[in-house]
């Protein structure tokens, strides 16, 4: 965050796996194609103020960036 690595992991250290939250979500929610699902983060978790910058990657997609605002 805003230029400092604070978490890298994987995401098979998540409590529920990619299918099964969006198998969950799908129960309640309308999934299209592109729309990106914020589920948390499987370890070190650390709070975000007003102005952070966080960036994420996935191996084989392209990478986010989300300014707290």
């Amino acid at each position: 965050m805003n230029g400092q690595l604070k978490q890298s992991s994987d995401l098979g250290n998540m409590i529920w796996s990619v299918a099964e939250q969006i198998a969950n979500l799908s129960r309640f929610y309308e999934l299209f194609p592109g729309d990106i699902i914020y589920s948390g983060t499987p370890e070190n978790v650390g709070p975000v103020v007003r102005g952070d910058l966080m960036e994420g990657h996935i191996d084989g997609l392209y990478d986010i960036s989300v300014r707290v605002v």
